[in-house]
């Protein structure tokens, strides 16, 4: 599952001066800031540089231009890291410049966090608050227009003391959420109130992410040697505004001034030419030849397909909170068997905090409880199917895990939980672990042919099962083993999500603050 997304930055560094308005009366600190992204290869765990942010000069809260645009996998834990420098010279070479810090996270919890938008803390030198940055992220449109423009001004306020203004621009794009992203700055033009500025060429998707109604927000300013520049004023626009004055000037009154600015487009061209609307709740081990084998040395099969799954996964689930159940075992103290018990106990809520929460629940579980068959699915997935029956709004949706290393013994009842639940927001992953003959289960897998219970067709295929024996590194490296799991079992859930949206009529809601996007839970 490929998606387009650029994500964009701004940083604080040290104490968060948002508006950059400190100007200390006899000392100008110089802070010039470059971030650089580095991508983490999942084989080898080795740190490589994807890009480095343009050079901002004279400021400690930089906001920048250049996007990092990636290619996301939701099935995928792609591990990002960005490094902080100020920069002291002309040198390409890293180690040249001063570290101001770092911070690390995943594509997913940057595209998973509410309205898109990420604030994460600097560190890595010892004793020192680094500072924060913020990161924001977006879809990129199919839009693939580019436009030409160029802008001149007339008549505008006189900032600066001695001479004229030094005047530039800075565009804005708004955001879904209300907020707006800086995506253009054009030269500065010295000494002068009718500057006329160099034509650019931008994207389109830059400018307004192929919407052709959003806001363009156009500042004007003085340019200062110290980087506290002096505002004139603004105007806002729009792309489909813009593009009527092709071929001749639009002319904007610029607020707060008395002056204007024309832009004309000269032409727009048609140079070149990615689904992640919602997104979750997830539903004796002493001997060694036990699949539950507690190892001190290595994780067993079932703790590696939790982590694999879980780690991704959980970047899309605000709480972090993951009821996780337990099937086909003799509960104490008195030997009930269960095919659908809280790993944490009987007596106790089913959530854990976290994939290290439902971890640690299951090997206390594997101390308390006494591991018995049969193998009966139908419970689990019915209690997870309740839960998603009581919201189907498009608001959450949820993908129950489940591993097992037993053939399954109530297909007829499955099939029917199956058929039942596929109406639901709802998604299913079995993984079988072990060396049983998991041939029954591909009947419940409806890639080829649909589910089917009491003549009726499952409405979806909400069901994916695989063999992790088929994920097993040969040279006995887990960390790929998990990788190669996890991108199998997860590739169907945004297809299966967006099936079921759209079979409700549900469209994407705006990613704003105060209503997040359709939340994955996850039911282990």
């Amino acid at each position: 599952m490929i998606d387009k997304t650029f994500i964009e930055m701004m940083a604080s560094i040290g104490e968060f001066d948002p508006l950059n308005t400190r100007v200390p009366a006899t000392k100008i600190e110089v802070t010039v800031s470059l971030v650089v992204l580095y991508l983490q290869a999942v084989g080898t765990k080795e740190w490589r540089e994807f890009g480095r942010t343009e050079v901002i000069d004279n400021t400690r809260s930089p906001d920048f231009v250049r996007k990092f645009v990636l290619d996301f996998f939701f099935e995928e834990k792609q591990n990002l890291r960005f490094d902080v420098y100020n920069v002291d010279s002309r040198s390409c070479n890293i180690s040249k410049h001063d570290f101001l810090g770092q911070t690390f996270c995943t594509l997913g919890e940057i595209i998973g966090s509410t309205g898109g938008r990420l604030e994460k803390t600097l560190s890595g030198i010892p004793g020192k608050k680094c500072g924060v940055i913020i990161f924001t992220a977006e879809e990129l449109s199919n839009c693939r227009d580019i436009a030409t423009m160029q802008l001149c001004a007339n008549k505008l306020d006189k900032k600066d003391f001695f001479g004229k203004s030094d005047p530039f621009l800075v565009f804005y794009r708004s955001n879904e959420d209300g907020t707006f992203t800086i995506c253009h700055k054009t030269e500065v033009i010295k000494n002068t109130l009718n500057p006329v500025w160099q034509p650019f060429t931008i994207p389109v998707r830059a400018l307004c992410n192929g919407d052709y109604d959003r806001t363009v927000k156009v500042d004007v300013y003085d340019w200062d040697r110290d980087g506290s520049h002096d505002f004139i004023g603004e105007f806002t626009t729009s792309y489909r505004e813009l593009s009527r004055g092709q071929n001749q000037f639009n002319v904007y009154e610029v607020r707060h001034d008395m002056g204007v600015v024309c832009c004309f487009l000269p032409r727009k061209e048609q140079t070149y030419h990615p689904s992640l609307y919602y997104i979750v709740n997830v539903c004796n081990p002493s001997q060694p030849t036990s699949l539950h084998y507690m190892s001190p040395y290595q994780m067993n099969a079932y703790a590696m397909a939790l982590k694999a799954v879980g780690e991704i996964i959980q970047d899309y689930d605000s709480d972090k909170l993951f009821p996780a159940y337990g099937f086909g075992a003799k509960l104490p103290p008195d030997g009930k068997i269960s095919h659908a018990f809280p790993l944490g106990g009987e007596d106790e809520s089913p959530n854990c905090v976290g994939i290290e929460g439902v971890l640690e629940a299951y090997f206390q579980s594997l101390r308390t409880v006494q591991l018995y068959g049969p193998t009966n699915f139908a419970p689990v997935i019915n209690k997870v199917a309740n839960c998603a029956a009581e919201i189907t709004d498009g608001s959450q949706y949820f993908v129950l895990l489940m591993i097992t290393d037993g053939v399954i013994s109530d297909m007829v009842q499955t099939k029917e939980a199956v058929v039942n639940a596929a109406s639901l927001p709802l998604s299913i992953i079995i993984v079988g672990v072990g060396p049983a003959e998991f041939d029954a289960m591909e009947e419940l897998d409806g890639d080829e042919v649909r589910v089917s219970s009491r003549g009726r067709l499952a409405e979806r295929d909400i069901v994916q099962f695989v063999p992790f024996r088929d994920y097993i590194d040969r040279s006995g490296n887990q960390v790929l083993s998990m990788a190669r799991l996890a991108k199998d079992v997860l590739a169907e859930i945004p297809d299966q999500l967006l099936s079921f949206m759209k079979s409700r009529g549900i469209e994407p809601r705006p990613a704003l603050s105060t209503s997040p996007l359709p939340e994955l839970h996850r039911h282990i």
